[in-house]
């Protein structure tokens, strides 16, 4: 009942959004539970979304559609929060007595897909209780809003380019001499995952021994990168048995995946170097020139932001 009430909020807000500010297309926005029943039942943020393309405080814009919040069937109170929230307090009554009659009206399920990320276990090891809790909490998200009606598409995210996989390779070429021939006859003879394991653990107490041993994890990062034949070679050997691991390992627990996205897929297909560049037109980020961040580039995080004198800003 509270998700077919969340929608109805949804509704209504974005059509006080278009009628107050004249404007057609609302950006998509949230219909969140706050954190605390001190904040209302409901919250919605949509004014900060609306600060840029408005030019208007959040807190103003919120003030100027709260009023159709308020005249909403079930909802007592609306508060516009300093930081521009809207929270809405609902009347838990009429709630109360329709659970108890049985006299729920049935979910409306969104239209559109909803994608649920969730697992993410780099792959250089055995996946671990940790992972295990994660992959059961976005596994119990998906089913749920399945069974409300709603498209949805589960992804696990696969950073076979990053520090983990590389320490990985630094271990079986430096540590042990090892060939892409032999680091796939230990795939096939191992617990490849855990052996993984191990050799991670000895690569970082290898590299505590001699911090310029750091220098050999940035040369394999950027092969992995460039996908230099040697390294990608052993790199694709070692992801693709540990993510195999890891998928025999959910699947025994009835977790099963729509799509696995590879971080080496979005660098090779040039996705990232496109959305960079579409930051950058827009301005949405900027190379720091000068100060501790000099050559980084560098998001604004609010309006109107720019470099400090001393460049102090945060990185991207």
């Amino acid at each position: 009942m509270i998700l077919s009430l969340q929608r109805d909020v949804h509704d209504i807000v974005a059509d006080a959004v278009r009628r107050q500010f004249g404007l057609t297309d609302v950006p998509s926005f949230a219909v969140e539970v706050p954190p605390s029943r001190a904040m209302g039942d409901l919250a919605v943020p949509v004014a900060f979304q609306l600060a840029r393309a408005l030019r208007k405080a959040p807190k103003v814009i919120a003030e100027g559609i709260a009023a159709a919040a308020r005249d909403m069937p079930g909802v007592t109170r609306v508060d516009v929060a300093p930081n521009g929230y809207l929270n809405l307090y609902l009347d838990r009554r009429p709630f109360l007595l329709a659970r108890l009659r049985g006299d729920v009206s049935p979910v409306r399920a969104a239209p559109d897909k909803t994608i649920v990320e969730h697992t993410a276990i780099n792959p250089n090891k055995a996946a671990h209780i940790g992972h295990l809790r994660n992959a059961a909490l976005g596994d119990t998200l998906s089913r749920v809003l399945a069974f409300r009606g709603t498209p949805v598409e589960v992804q696990n995210y696969i950073d076979d380019t990053g520090v983990q996989v590389a320490d990985v390779i630094v271990g079986f070429q430096h540590l042990e001499g090892q060939t892409l021939e032999g680091v796939r006859h230990l795939a096939d003879t191992t617990r490849f995952d855990y052996y993984c394991w191990d050799l991670y653990s000895r690569v970082t107490e290898w590299y505590d021994g001699d911090k310029a041993r750091l220098e050999i994890r940035g040369s394999v990062l950027h092969d992995l990168e460039r996908g230099n034949d040697d390294v990608a070679q052993m790199g694709t050997l070692i992801v693709q048995r540990i993510v195999g691991a890891h998928l025999k390992t959910m699947a025994r627990l009835n977790i099963g995946y729509d799509l696995l996205t590879y971080e080496g897929d979005i660098l090779r297909l040039q996705f990232w170097a496109r959305a960079f560049d579409i930051l950058k037109a827009q301005g949405a980020v900027f190379l720091q020139k000068e100060g501790r961040l000099a050559g980084c580039w560098v998001m604004r995080i609010e309006e109107g932001d720019s470099p400090s004198e001393d460049g102090d800003e945060e990185g991207a």
